[in-house]
């Protein structure tokens, strides 16, 4: 397991105070990061072999939203890996240990060389056993979220260089953002699913279509598609 102490800060919290959907993300999101960098697998060894790690799916239960200035502990380690995915689960816990967060996901390695998916090589994977736990009692993880009826558009956006990562593309975070922003009500606890199908680049029009949160373009073909269940009011 690797983990990294923190504090809520200002900028990551939301107009109540608590920790905003897309800091929460950003704090998984950080924290695998910093694992791989610090297991010398990070960006730069990925850049050198032309391969970045994509998510396929979100599985993220929120038992509460710390608040700004609450100490946290976030978590991660990679359980399993199979020929084509990596298997990796999360937490975020207060001071107390007590559970914030729990989060599951699939992963792939994409080759951007020959622009496709490939198969996980072990020297990429390896360094991730060393320090592998047993994965969270959590629900199987899905493998797509049905959209069902015609739901309701809601304000476009066009994608910025603010929503980019380093491989270019719409982050993580910022599709949980844009359908959390499209939901009538603030999300602050449940399960929160993320089924990623389209990578969202620099210029491209995101409309969210609430029924699920389906994250189209202008033709209907979706980026992503967002659950939120047993939302309820802050």
């Amino acid at each position: 397991m690797y983990s990294f102490d923190s504090r809520v800060r200002y900028s990551e919290s939301d107009e109540n105070g608590t920790l905003s959907l897309l800091g929460m993300v950003d704090y998984l999101q950080d924290c695998s990061t910093f694992q791989s960098e610090d297991l010398g697998v990070g960006l730069a060894h990925l850049h050198a072999h032309h391969l970045g790690w994509f998510i396929a799916f979100w599985q993220i239960e929120i038992e509460r939203l710390p608040r700004f200035t609450d100490p946290i502990v976030v978590s991660t380690w990679a359980y399993e890996f199979t020929n084509l995915y990596g298997l990796r689960n999360f937490t975020i816990v207060d001071a107390d240990g007590s559970p914030c967060v729990r989060a599951d996901s699939r992963w792939f390695l994409f080759d951007s060389e020959q622009q496709r998916p490939i198969r996980l090589p072990e020297a990429e994977t390896a360094p991730y056993l060393t320090d592998a736990e047993p994965r969270l009692d959590m629900p199987a993880l899905e493998r797509k979220i049905d959209v069902a009826g015609p739901g309701t558009p809601m304000r476009a956006i066009v994608v910025g260089e603010q929503h980019l990562d380093t491989n270019h593309h719409m982050n993580n975070a910022q599709y949980v953002k844009l359908a959390g922003d499209a939901l009538p009500e603030p999300f602050t606890s449940g399960r929160l699913s993320v089924w990623y199908r389209t990578a969202a680049q620099l210029g491209d029009t995101v409309v969210p279509i609430v029924h699920v949160v389906d994250l189209t373009d202008t033709e209907g073909n979706s980026f992503a598609v967002v659950r939120f269940e047993n939302a309820t009011r802050s």
